[in-house]
């Protein structure tokens, strides 16, 4: 590796499996609360099957404990001893009724729920702790300024911000400069990663339309850093020029200083020296003098041409040569060049080919070749940044068979999407690698969490939190629709999905009407009365529905939580990997899905 520095220690893996032991017989029983879908929350009565609570009491100790969250509990500090010392569930304040295991104790589910979610359980190694152990004692080596939010969208920029400075520290401290970004998408990360940092990056995604168009938005962002880079010229020669003045000016006072203190000093001693003396005396010093100031204003202006050159193309020399398009107008005579970045250019010309971005259409799963994909594939980083489904699980299994690839950095999303392994036991399947589970002791429990837990794993507690509800109405609205399908046309399961005909209707008719017509069933036998007459029957029930949504947002994060350990807990099992961490990467209201895995190999 490039740099000596230690990595932050991180917990091994019998410390994580204990702490997946604890989150496992939580969710032994918790479960039944995030598998149950909401479409079906009015047809199959969940609210009397799994809560023993009316909706306003559960809503009101939600409340009171999202109040209570910034100071300390005494309960809450009881409970993570307990959980701590290994003891097992039951020994906690009720949650769950031992007969009905229906919830009994809303605020006793809220403090279990964010005991066991991945900021308290205390898996999670700093962000800023890993940037400081992979640089060391050197500096970022990008300029600050340049800033992505005015080409993507300020989620997308928070995203590729983050990640792109983890993974520049990463690749310099393994002295790597090849960068495989599967699931690539649009190319934001892979543009950043190639046009800022310098890093030669193939981006693999499996849609050819994406591979075209990051190709496509990739020249795009190429003249947005030659618009950066003349406003960074425009800006520093006018500070330049305005340094220039203030040190002219300064100077000729100083000149002018110069010569009354000569001409002072000669009136003094004129009695004393003859005429030839004094010009003697006026040669040796004024006129050296004034040579001096020339000289120094000579040098003074030419250290201002190249602060104006160097200044202007500071972002140019951090960037690879082909990210620019060279333009007249802005040209800068070589003979102004300072040595330093003739030097710079230099290296940079023969690196080129290195400092590119490629898009690659190839779907990948975790036996893929990367030589078939890759013809120059070399030392690598393999990274990706919502990455769906089993691509995220995929990416780690790559990692960990193949030698080129030495450090993977990888944040999953869309759990939903998951195969697993446990669904549906009864099924055939050739299938042999699984998404979910990945590490040997979930295999050995068998564990599976179904579908719809793996959805709710996906809903976001803290933009919640603050304000970013769910779409109650729309919930409600589909829940009831559910119910009028089951009744009235005798269909149980619906294979088909309504969609987004929330947002482009009137009213809960309209909804009605337009869901049944895309779902391919007549609406004409159904009257206005019938339906409106099921929204009146539920609608005094719709705060159940809001409360059991609420109950699996306060879960979702112990969901995700079980995943991740799941994927430390694999990378930790592999004898060839040298440090592995989960880091925070993301702010989760901008950006929920804000976990990455990282992992680097031994030394050969």
């Amino acid at each position: 590796m490039a740099a000596s520095g230690p990595l932050p220690v991180t917990q091994d893996l019998s410390t994580l499996r204990a702490k997946l032991q604890g989150l496992l017989r939580f969710l032994t029983e918790a479960l039944s609360i995030s598998s149950a879908h909401t479409v079906d929350f009015y047809t199959e009565s969940v609210w009397e099957q799994v809560v023993d609570l009316p909706p306003e009491t559960v809503l009101a100790a939600l409340r009171s404990a999202a109040e209570a969250e910034a100071e300390a509990q005494p309960s809450e500090a009881r409970l993570q001893v307990e959980a701590e010392s290994g003891s097992d569930i039951t020994d906690f304040p009720k949650i769950f009724c031992e007969t009905s295991q229906k919830l009994v104790s809303v605020e006793a589910f809220a403090l279990t729920a964010k005991y066991y979610s991945v900021q308290n359980l205390g898996i999670c190694t700093p962000f800023e702790q890993l940037l400081v152990a992979l640089r060391g004692n050197q500096k970022q080596r990008t300029d600050e300024n340049v800033k992505p939010d005015e080409f993507m969208n300020l989620k997308k920029s928070h995203e590729v911000q983050a990640m792109s400075e983890l993974i520049s520290s990463i690749a310099d401290y393994c002295g790597i400069k090849q960068i495989i970004d599967l699931g690539s998408g649009k190319g934001y990360l892979s543009s950043f990663l190639s046009l800022k940092y310098g890093l030669k990056v193939y981006g693999i995604d499996s849609s050819n339309t994406n591979t075209h168009g990051a190709e496509e938005r990739n020249r795009k962002l190429k003249k947005h850093w030659k618009v950066y880079r003349r406003r960074s010229k425009l800006d520093v020669n006018g500070l330049a020029l305005q340094m220039a003045k203030e040190r002219k000016v300064q100077d000729e006072i100083k000149f002018k200083a110069d010569i009354e203190g000569v001409c002072n000093s000669s009136t003094a001693n004129q009695e004393k020296m003859s005429t030839s003396d004094f010009l003697a005396d006026f040669s040796a010093s004024v006129i050296s003098n004034i040579r001096k100031q020339m000289e120094n204003l000579h040098v003074y202006s030419h250290r201002e041409e190249n602060l104006c050159f160097e200044n202007a193309f500071s972002l140019r020399d951090l960037l690879p040569i082909n990210a620019v398009e060279p333009t007249s107008s802005s040209h800068i005579p070589k003979r102004k060049m300072s040595e330093t970045n003739k030097e710079r250019r230099k290296m940079t010309s023969k690196s080129n080919e290195s400092n590119i971005y490629s898009p690659l259409t190839s779907f990948i799963t975790a036996d893929s070749e990367l030589h078939d994909i890759i013809k120059d594939l070399e030392d690598c980083l393999m990274v990706g940044l919502h990455t769906c489904g089993d691509l995220a699980p995929n990416t780690l299994r790559i990692f960990t068979s193949k030698s080129e690839i030495k450090g993977v950095c990888s944040v999953g999303c869309c759990y939903h999407l998951l195969s697993e392994e446990f669904e549906n036991p009864h099924k055939e399947c050739t299938q042999e690698k699984w998404g979910f589970p990945m590490c040997r002791y979930l295999k050995e429990e068998r564990w599976c969490c179904g579908r719809n837990a793996r959805m709710s794993a996906c809903l976001a507690l803290e933009r919640v939190a603050v304000g970013q509800g769910l779409p109650t109405e729309s919930l409600f609205y589909r829940a009831v629709l559910q119910d009028i399908i089951k009744d009235c046309y005798g269909i149980t399961k619906c294979d088909r999905h309504v969609g987004k005909i929330y947002s482009k209707s009137s009213s809960f008719l309209d909804y009605v009407r337009k869901s049944l017509k895309k779902l391919g069933l007549d609406e004409s036998k159904l009257p206005e009365k019938i339906i409106m007459d099921y929204y009146e029957k539920y609608k005094p029930r719709m705060n159940e529905l809001e409360a059991f949504n609420m109950l699996k947002v306060v879960l979702a994060p112990c969901i995700e939580t079980l995943i991740l350990l799941d994927r430390l807990c694999y990378l930790k099992e592999q004898d060839d990997i040298a440090w592995s961490a989960l880091v925070k990467l993301f702010d989760p209201v901008k950006s929920p899905r804000c976990y990455a895995i990282i992992a680097l190999k031994k030394q050969q």
